[in-house]
């Protein structure tokens, strides 16, 4: 995250460190994931959050930290946890944080269109997957030994008729699903 224009937060870096250190004592493999729905306000105040394309930049420079202070003993990296659950119940259906969606959807909904914006938010999760991938692999992996990887959640669905057109709407959905 952030703290006064991108500092570090060295407290955060103590405090994790700490917690790291005492699982790895206690003979538990640390799992740690960068993102599982808890994105700063000030970054969705200062420029909507993954409505932006630069969210990427913030979210490298974010892994990287978390790689360098943390990568010496964490060799288990998840980037984002269930991208797909964040986009559509937080930017389609409103139902999670942060509650966007069309008021046609939901009248409950803090603003957002269900139509367009959880393709953005999408997109730029993907791009902030692939640019913390490509940094770990890049930078720390040679080093560090560590993987890394992505969450994802997902339902199996069955065509209703044999046709080609409910096989091709099953294979549209579990793509939506699982095509991260």
């Amino acid at each position: 995250g952030k703290l006064n224009g991108g500092q570090v937060n060295y407290e955060g870096i103590n405090y994790y460190n700490n917690l790291i250190n005492e699982i790895l004592a206690n003979g538990i493999t640390p799992y740690v994931t960068l993102f599982h729905w808890d994105l700063p306000q000030v970054l969705v105040d200062e420029y909507g959050g993954f409505l932006s394309e630069k969210i990427v930049e913030d979210f490298e420079y974010y892994a990287g930290v978390c790689f360098k202070h943390f990568g010496d003993r964490v060799k288990n990296w998840i980037t984002l946890n269930e991208p797909w659950t964040y986009s559509v119940y937080g930017y389609d259906t409103g139902v999670m944080s942060p509650g966007r969606c069309s008021s046609w959807y939901n009248v409950n909904c803090t603003g957002g269109n269900s139509g367009r914006e959880p393709y953005i938010v999408t997109h730029n999760l993907i791009l902030s997957h692939a640019t913390a991938v490509q940094l770990y692999r890049n930078k720390y992996k040679p080093r560090q030994k560590g993987r890394i990887g992505i969450t994802l959640v997902a339902q199996w669905y069955e065509p209703c008729n044999v046709s080609n057109g409910d096989e091709a709407a099953v294979y549209r959905k579990l793509e939506f699903m699982l095509g991260w």
